[in-house]
């Protein structure tokens, strides 16, 4: 076996010499630091808004090919052109998605017992070893007695592993799966405690590291994607110079004629009903919509923002601004989604306005900051109210359940005629941190950056009232604490003591308090379910969830932990969610799709899974008969973009015929408007609507 490697897939140098097939050295840091002035490489992205954001109109950009000078010291240095540099980084990228993918495919469906950082070696040994061969760890190898003399030359036999089923051959890119790489922790978790893990749909819109986002603004006149796609898929060839990628110039595309209707809903702008309850440029608002109308999108989706129509005194709402859009809305005989968001807008990325609480909440939380989310260093959070105060009548004599409610009764008595009708299709209900179930974990005002663990966000008086009830009820009162050693927002699980392989969450008292604080967050959505329910009886609710993705293939999931999912790899913490919902009849608005078109170099980092996660929360609501309602969280104008959301909204060869129950779009603005990118979004709409297009690439 070769020895443990620093990367997740590494290469010794003498596959180097065999399949780069040239003779080159290896570039030092000087020349590593100048060739990476050459490729675009795209930042880090994350959920929520809470990381930096991404472009996905980032373009590969080819270099001239010059020489560098000699050395000014004397002898004249060997150094080659940059196009060439490029292309052995892009070769070895290549190849290590390949290995990467390989390493996925016999981990879940063959049951190897291969290291995190296994590298091809590794792969070659246990196939050969499942063949019955002897490795040795020099690399040795040689049959086993019981098998006898195998030819040595001339014919060779074909081994295909019985357990894993799979043919080991040399593939193009294009026809592998976008499987991330593997389940395993650095004990190899993935052994003995793996779940369901997501294996996408055969799908030409996978690539390698880097490709998808360098490619995605690539488009000409048409929409069809230029030669710079190129670098998507195929193998890699040394023919000459100047060929970097031997490839198809068309991908072909999944055909979604004649699949389930789904509808589509674009969001309106944050800003679309200003703090004084006024619609923001009508006239213009009027124009894009009618263009939306002409590319027979089914509705639109707005939020409701809390800290506009209760904006001054309790129970004094304005409903104005949002009358007279729901009227226009009405007249263009669109459907609508109407999100009661109960967050503050701002602070995070996409938030081009800002929009806090109501004024008479933020009067009452200066004098008392415990109604607010605190952390344990006592930082405050004022994006959202804390859940310790569902019960509490700490808001001018009411509870903070029954302000939600009476908000709730207030916009069904306004809009009633508009439910009666059938024009208010959904109402999203806000159940958290932009207006998700989960906990504030990882906000950026605090410091928090991917791929931080995040912080436990229970130390509030009213929370830890309610954990010293816990606990004393569960007959060890000095549990009535947090744990101290869970680290901070930048910690890495393996860096604590609490989320370490082998640590204390998985103790008495770390079981204990995960599971409280999950269910904490498991009763405040029932709490504010069961009485929207009631308002909106007769009319579709949802909640929103989250993709906390990273830190998913280590055993504890920390950053799932700490946002209240209690789900590490020995426990389904989404089960109890999705029965929770399916109680009072809602669907799940989950917001993880389109993830999979990340550079996956960044998940390797982190140990994430996007794809393994969507897949564990999708079966939880399906298996508990749960609609789903899709919605992308990053912006996308590109066919890469939009046919990863397709795949995930309807699901290739499913038997059960599963599909989204709609899917919002984010968000109306004027890229969207742009002639080429509705181009790209009417296909894209149609698609969605089951219907056939005519430019499919074959």
């Amino acid at each position: 076996m070769a020895t443990d490697m620093q990367r997740l897939v590494g290469t010794s140098e003498d596959e180097d010499e065999e399949d780069i097939e040239m003779d080159v050295k290896e570039e030092d840091d000087d020349e590593d630091d100048d060739m990476e002035k050459h490729i675009a490489t795209p930042p880090l992205v994350g959920v929520d808004g809470l990381m930096g954001s991404s472009s996905n109109n980032s373009r590969f950009h080819h270099p001239q090919i010059h020489e560098q000078g000699s050395n000014p010291g004397g002898g004249a240095r060997r150094s080659r052109p940059l196009e060439e540099k490029e292309r052995t980084k892009l070769r070895e990228r290549h190849r290590r998605a390949i290995t990467a993918r390989i390493l996925a495919g016999l981990r879940r469906h063959g049951n190897y017992n291969l290291r995190v950082r296994a590298d091809i070696n590794d792969v070659i040994a246990a196939l050969a070893r499942e063949a019955g061969w002897v490795v040795l760890p020099d690399g040795t190898t040689f049959p086993s007695r019981s098998q006898g003399s195998k030819p040595i030359s001339g014919t060779s036999a074909a081994v295909t592993p019985p357990s894993s089923e799979m043919v080991l051959q040399q593939a193009p890119l294009t026809s592998l799966r976008g499987i991330s790489s593997g389940y395993g922790s650095p004990v190899d978790y993935n052994a003995s405690r793996m779940k369901g893990v997501y294996v996408p749909n055969s799908s030409p819109y996978d690539s390698s590291s880097r490709g998808q986002s360098q490619i995605s603004s690539a488009l000409g006149d048409g929409g069809e994607p230029l030669n710079t796609q190129a670098i998507i898929g195929g193998s890699v060839e040394s023919v000459d110079a100047k060929q970097i990628v031997d490839v198809p110039s068309k991908l072909p595309e999944r055909d979604f004629a004649a699949t389930p209707y789904i509808p589509v809903y674009v969001m309106l702008p944050l800003g679309v009903i200003n703090v004084k309850s006024e619609l923001v440029d009508p006239d213009g608002l009027l124009k894009q919509l009618r263009i939306l109308k002409s590319l027979n999108v089914d509705g639109v989706t707005v939020d409701c923002w809390w800290g506009v129509v209760e904006a001054h005194a309790p129970q004094e709402y304005n409903w104005n601004g949002y009358r007279r859009l729901f009227q226009m809305v009405h007249e263009l005989k669109f459907k609508l989604q109407v999100i009661m968001s109960f967050h503050e807008c701002g602070g995070n990325v996409g938030d081009d306005v800002c929009i806090p609480l109501p004024h008479w909440v933020a009067e009452i939380g200066r004098s008392n900051p415990d109604i607010f989310f605190t952390d344990r260093e006592g930082r405050r959070n004022p994006e959202c109210l804390s859940w310790g105060i569902d019960k509490e009548r700490v808001l001018r004599g009411r509870t903070a359940v029954e302000v939600y409610f009476d908000y709730m009764r207030s916009f069904r008595a306004e809009f009633n005629d508009y439910f009666e009708d059938g024009i208010i299709s959904m109402i999203g209900i806000g159940l958290g941190p932009c207006g998700e179930l989960r906990y504030p974990s990882n906000p950026v005002k605090n410091g928090w950056r991917y791929p931080g663990i995040g912080e436990f966000q229970c130390y509030d008086q009213y929370l830890l009232k309610n954990l010293r009830k816990a606990a004393e009820a569960r007959g060890q009162a000095f549990w009535a604490r947090g744990p101290d050693n869970a680290g901070s927002y930048n910690s890495q699980p393996q860096e604590t003591g609490f989320f370490c392989d082998g640590g204390d969450y998985d103790g008495y008292f770390g079981r204990f308090f995960l599971k409280w604080y999950s269910q904490v967050l498991i009763d405040h959505g029932d709490r504010v379910l069961a009485l929207a329910k009631l308002a909106f009886d007769g009319t579709c609710i949802a909640a929103k969830l989250s993709g906390i993705y990273w830190w998913y293939r280590t055993a504890s999931h920390a950053a799932e932990s700490t946002a209240g999912f209690y789900n590490p790899s020995n426990r389904d913490g989404y089960a109890t969610i999705a029965a929770m919902l399916k109680k009072h009849g809602a669907a799940l608005n989950f917001t993880c799709a389109q993830l999979h078109v990340l550079d996956q170099q960044d998940f390797s980092s982190a140990l994430a899974d996007p794809d393994g996660l969507a897949w564990q929360v999708l079966n939880a609501a399906w298996d508990h008969g749960i609609p789903v309602i899709g919605e992308n969280f990053l912006p996308c104008h590109t066919r890469v973009g939009y046919n990863k959301m397709l795949d995930g909204a309807k699901l290739l060869n499913d038997p059960d015929g599963r599909h989204f129950l709609s899917f919002t779009y984010l968000r109306l603005n004027s890229i969207l408007m742009e002639r080429q990118n509705l181009l790209e979004f009417e296909r894209f709409v149609k698609r969605m609507h089951g219907e056939a297009v005519r430019d499919l690439q074959q």
